[in-house]
């Protein structure tokens, strides 16, 4: 016959009222549904990675790798159409700017592509400040109250 020593045995009841107690509170408060990253964030991220490799194809004389990321900033992909109403509805009459922000970011960043494939140093490092100056004045009038509403952040 196997003793249980005291400690143990207090230590396993510990354990299953724990467990059981735990298992109460879930059923009684269900988890809340954390919401879903909209498409648009990764699609941002994407575009900041490509902007790093832009600079880094700058510093080393990298035109190709200058014009493909140029590009891939140019002809970014788009939200599902479900998550573009929800955008558009939050833009709402703010809609226009933002869609002459992009408009803009896609020109420069094909005008930078085409000088990174004329490989013109000069003009590529004009027309990353430009773009770099897009994507600011974009983020600076939207991103903060955009990152609010959609994700609760300050």
């Amino acid at each position: 016959m196997k003793i249980f020593h005291p400690n143990r045995l207090i230590l396993t009841i510990a354990m299953i009222i724990s467990s059981q107690l735990a298992a109460t509170e879930a059923i009684a408060q269900p988890a809340a549904e954390p919401e879903e990253p909209l498409v648009l964030r990764k699609i941002m991220q994407d575009m900041g990675r490509n902007m790093q490799q832009i600079a880094d194809g700058i510093s080393r004389e990298d035109w190709q790798l200058v014009e493909k990321n140029a590009l891939l900033v140019a002809d970014h992909p788009q939200p599902p159409l479900s998550e573009k109403v929800r955008i558009m509805a939050y833009f709402n009459t703010d809609m226009s700017k933002f869609k002459s922000h992009d408009k803009k970011t896609h020109d420069t960043a094909r005008l930078l592509s085409q000088s990174a494939a004329d490989r013109d140093g000069f003009a590529v490092i004009s027309d990353f400040a430009s773009l770099q100056q897009s994507c600011l004045s974009c983020h600076q009038r939207f991103r903060k109250p955009f990152q609010q509403h959609f994700y609760g952040k300050n």
